[in-house]
């Protein structure tokens, strides 16, 4: 990435060039952290499923328990630098419930997205890792809620407890519901 990255700059590349990396073999998934903060033009990595479950020896199950630990890791790491993620294929395009577990799974484990191989599979994708309709609500509440009770010792929303990192998820997602809003209208 590094190496890249002053590729990038003794060629003069436009600051807008960004770099994507996949995590694909075991070496790498242990070496995340320190890939993903490589660059500051690295802005997503890929996990590399299909090559990963080669590398292992494992197959693909229902699940992915042999990829759990792989998954975990290159989500932290990508977290941890600020870095978009985003989760591997799901190669069976005849299992549509199979794919819609696996990008529920994904987005459980905090992966910001999947990487696709067939168009049948975006709008599943999209509906998965967009913001439900009730998610929007909820954070408009709980920001409600949060600027409602300014100056207050205690904030509760629902019944939850409100601190300063609710309000900051809930900000996250409204952003990411406005954003995919601009992208329709622009469509």
């Amino acid at each position: 990435v590094r190496a890249l990255a002053a590729a990038f700059e003794a060629h003069a590349a436009p600051s807008g060039n960004a770099l994507w990396a996949m995590i694909e073999t075991p070496s790498a998934v242990l070496r995340v952290a320190d890939i993903a903060s490589g660059s500051d033009r690295l802005t997503v990595l890929v996990l590399g499923t299909n090559d990963l479950v080669k590398e292992l020896g494992v197959e693909h199950v229902p699940g992915r328990l042999p990829l759990h630990t792989a998954l975990g890791l290159t989500v932290l790491g990508a977290k941890a630098a600020g870095v978009v993620v985003l989760d591997g294929v799901y190669n069976d395009l005849t299992d549509a419930d199979g794919y819609l577990a696996e990008c529920r799974q994904g987005r459980a484990l905090g992966f910001d997205g999947k990487t696709l191989i067939h168009p049948k599979q975006i709008d599943d994708a999209n509906a998965t890792y967009a913001p439900s309709a009730e998610a929007v609500e909820d954070a408009r509440g709980l920001l409600a809620a949060w600027q409602a009770a300014a100056g207050a010792g205690v904030v509760t929303y629902r019944g939850r407890m409100v601190e300063n990192l609710h309000v900051a998820t809930a900000e996250r997602v409204l952003a990411l519901h406005e954003a995919i809003a601009a992208l329709d209208q622009d469509a």
